[in-house]
């Protein structure tokens, strides 16, 4: 079984990657989402400090007639504060985090294939706002990378060159919980056209 990962800048279009996953064959158990908790106005008033690390609906389904956000769970990883999640990626984040093992998201990205310096990068998209699609299929890899390729999603080396301007080298798990401008909200929960 492989493991691809790509982050988005907007929620909508790793909704739309996700759904056409699920058209494709792959099951609702092997997709994970992480997003910045801006994703949805829903979450505005959600602060670190009562965001639980419970991992409530991180093994969700996902999916249902209420949209994706409906099967995710809100939770608190170091780094990047309160998020919503769901699925198997999220819950190894989780357990690292709960465990007291090192690596949280970083390392659960590691540890499902992707190189560590695109999780440091991904790790960071999302806590500025973006969403984190993980899935493991059978199916060829092509045929995911397409579904996954289609709703342009970030490029890593592209954004780290980006972040490196502003003076960052790698994600920091001890950083404060970022807040996004009002303009970069917007554009997070900004509809896939």
């Amino acid at each position: 079984m492989q493991t691809h990962s790509r982050v988005y800048d907007t929620y909508a279009q790793a909704e739309r990657a996700v759904k056409d996953l699920k058209s494709g064959g792959v099951a609702s158990a092997d997709i994970s989402l992480v997003a910045n908790k801006y994703v949805s106005e829903d979450y505005d008033d959600v602060d670190e400090t009562s965001a639980t690390a419970t991992g409530a609906g991180t093994g969700a389904v996902i999916g249902g007639g209420a949209g994706l956000l409906a099967g995710l769970g809100m939770l608190a990883i170091p780094g990047l504060g309160p998020v919503v999640a769901v699925g198997w990626l999220a819950s190894t984040a989780l357990g690292a985090v709960a465990g007291s093992a090192a690596g949280g998201i970083v390392g659960a990205l590691v540890g499902a294939g992707t190189s560590e310096d695109d999780a440091h990068v991904y790790s960071e998209a999302i806590r500025r706002g973006g969403t984190l699609l993980t899935v493991r299929s059978d199916l060829p890899s092509d045929t995911i990378e397409t579904i996954l390729d289609g709703y342009h999603p970030i490029d890593p080396a592209v954004r780290r060159d980006e972040y490196a301007k502003t003076g960052w080298s790698k994600f920091d798990p001890e950083a404060p919980a970022y807040r996004p401008n009002q303009s970069e909200i917007e554009q997070i929960r900004r509809p896939y056209t």
